[in-house]
């Protein structure tokens, strides 16, 4: 059993003693965890990308120093204390895994899914990074290069997705709904505006 198999038991054991004990309730947990992994964590995330989208000197500030750029406004914390922003353009296209464990910026992205923690995903991100991709639904030309970041118990890396096309006129707040979890880990891409 890995590590990580005997804290999952462990952390499932605690939440239905507290369940038996009726100090919490399973809706309870429920609803944390639904808004930590689709509230609260990817539209942190999602808030940093559309900043950058719009402001140039803001974008510059987090690719340079992901950390600092990301505090100006409050995004960071639990395993997020050192995040690198690596930048997709048409020539490139990032993708983020961790192929000894799971590490992945919590305060930034919400929960990682379940395929992130997968040994699957971690070893073929590494050798086929583009079948992987495709596979979770992103086609990318032949010609753009993937390059692939490890992340560690160290740093945690953020994929800043290109903005998408026909949002010029969209403001900051409008576009932090095209950013989605997986455009930030590199599996996909920011959505397309609605018509």
């Amino acid at each position: 059993m890995s590590d990580n198999d005997e804290v999952a038991l462990r952390m499932r054991a605690i939440e239905a003693l507290l369940i038996e004990k009726g100090i919490l309730t399973s809706e309870v947990v429920d609803r944390v965890a639904s808004t930590y992994e689709h509230d609260v964590g990817p539209l942190r995330g999602a808030r940093v990308v559309a900043r950058a989208w719009t402001d140039e000197a803001f974008r510059a500030r987090l690719l340079e120093d992901g950390t600092a750029a990301m505090a100006e406004l409050g995004v960071g914390g639990f395993v997020a204390e050192h995040v690198i922003v690596v930048e997709n353009t048409p020539d490139t296209h990032n993708l983020v895994t961790c192929t000894l464990c799971s590490c992945y910026p919590w305060g930034v992205l919400g929960l990682p899914p379940a395929w992130y923690k997968s040994p699957e995903y971690r070893a073929r991100a590494i050798r086929e990074p583009r079948a992987v991709i495709r596979e979770l639904g992103t086609e990318l030309p032949a010609e753009t290069r993937i390059r692939v970041w490890d992340s560690s118990a160290e740093v945690r890396y953020l994929v800043l997705p290109m903005r998408p096309a026909g949002t010029d006129g969209l403001a900051e707040e409008d576009l932090v709904g095209l950013v989605t979890r997986d455009s930030m880990i590199g599996t996909g891409l920011a959505a397309e505006p609605v018509a």
